[in-house]
């Protein structure tokens, strides 16, 4: 989560320097979680067949050198493609990463609690990348930003690949990789994001973005259908959704995490652009969001086992329609303390109860063969909604905001949307998930 955090605080003043606009600036943020959110979906299956540590390590590899790489870049358009290549590595990262978490502990309290202390990793990585941009955006060329990630990404990592115990066996180790089913979900995925990305800045009256989405959806479709009725390795084996209400539940976390994303980047952006806040100070502010954050994925952890996955939905998305309601109904020109302040603590249940909680209800409902495939799933839920959530909520600021001149009325429109989204998110969570609350200890007969 740290390179999601850096992008939101260092992605305007980056894009200042290469002389691009705030809107060609969130290239930069969109591009490495839609990777990462795409990518991800054949992540775990990958992992199932060499090796989940194996994964973990040659992705973390690769993201190095990418991050590396976008140091040297000259331009917006390389620097978000660099950024892609990096969002691959954790695509890779992530669920096989949780993985090794869920295989290493059965269904149980050892599990939440690692699943929760993995989750407050993200609001305390993301406030932390919020920081250090700061250092290297203000005091030094942006492209040091960068070179201290893949520093501190090459030490991280070579830490993980000595300390870590790889799995004891590999859970699919003569599995094949479903390489047309991998082509139809991840394209369509990104043709789809790229789409609602790029309205924004070239809005609707040009043709290819029509066409791009049409061919999205037929990807999607096809998708389906392959991995369903054809594919005899599936990345997404579709007895996943087989579990009650298990697709509400994914639905409603998907709309909450695109809501989310829209009120991170919108606080950003009015700090920065309307308060003329330093990345500093901008930085300091989600410090607020870090605490609040881990402290909320541990009480998710412990929630799983006392209530129904429903009403753990339901707080997550009612909290992220709360703080997007504070941030839209504030003045222009206001004290940090007043609607910022606790906006951003009520968003740590957001994104923060919503992933713990879910990925356990996702670890636990497939055997232990699949706990790489169930981290992928949640992974792409996480990841793209963040990222899709950017390109609805710009496409509504680009078309309301009188070509410009009241970037305020485009911000709220904006929010709004996120307001409507974490509402519906609310309503289904209560009106159709039931998933009972689980207290098993260990796995079934039949893991």
């Amino acid at each position: 989560m740290i390179p999601y955090g850096a992008g939101i605080n260092s992605a305007l003043d980056i894009g200042r320097q290469l002389g691009v606009s705030p809107g060609e600036s969130a290239w930069i943020v969109a591009a490495y979680p839609l990777t990462q959110g795409t990518f991800v979906l054949m992540g775990g299956r990958i992992g199932a067949i060499y090796g989940h540590k194996n994964t973990v390590a040659v992705a973390g590899v690769w993201w190095v050198i990418w991050t590396l790489v976008s140091g040297f870049m000259t331009n917006v358009i390389s620097l978000s493609v660099m950024r892609a290549l990096s969002g691959i590595g954790g695509a890779f990262i992530v669920p096989n990463a949780i993985a090794l978490l869920t295989i290493t502990f059965p269904p149980g309290r050892m599990r939440n609690i690692s699943v929760g202390l993995f989750g407050a990793m993200a609001p305390i990585g993301a406030a932390g990348g919020s920081v250090f941009p700061g250092f290297f955006v203000q005091l030094l060329p942006w492209k040091w930003l960068f070179f201290f990630l893949a520093m501190l990404g090459a030490v991280i990592f070579a830490l993980f690949i000595v300390a870590v115990p790889a799995e004891s066996e590999r859970m699919d180790p003569n599995g094949r990789i479903d390489f047309i089913g991998a082509y139809l979900g991840v394209a369509g995925l990104i043709l789809f994001n790229f789409v609602w990305n790029q309205a924004p800045i070239v809005g609707w009256d040009e043709p290819y973005e029509y066409v791009l989405l049409i061919v999205s959806i037929l990807h999607l479709a096809a998708f389906a259908v392959w991995e369903s009725r054809f594919a005899k390795d599936p990345i997404l084996p579709f007895d996943i959704w087989k579990a009650p209400s298990f697709s509400w539940m994914i639905v409603s976390a998907f709309f909450t995490f695109m809501a989310v994303g829209i009120v991170i980047w919108y606080i950003s952006l009015w700090n920065l652009q309307l308060r003329h806040y330093s990345l500093f100070l901008n930085g300091a502010a989600y410090a607020t969001l870090a605490v609040c954050g881990a402290v909320a994925a541990i009480l998710s952890a412990i929630a799983i086992r006392h209530l129904a996955a429903e009403y753990i939905m339901a707080i997550g998305s009612l909290a992220s329609a709360v703080a997007l309601v504070l941030i839209a109904t504030m003045p222009e020109q206001q004290t940090y303390w007043a609607q910022v302040f606790p906006a951003l603590i009520i968003t740590a249940l957001g994104p923060d109860f919503l992933f713990t909680a879910s990925q356990i209800i996702a670890s636990n409902t497939v055997k232990r063969s699949q706990q790489g495939i169930a981290g992928s799933f949640v992974g792409t839920i996480l990841s793209y909604g963040l990222s899709t959530g950017l390109g609805f909520a710009g496409t509504v600021e680009a078309y309301t905001n009188s070509h410009g001149e009241n970037p305020v009325q485009g911000y709220r429109n904006a929010l709004y949307l996120g307001i409507g989204m974490a509402g519906c998110a609310t309503v289904m969570a209560l009106a159709f998930v039931r998933i009972p609350k689980d207290r098993r200890e260990g796995w079934d007969e039949d893991a």
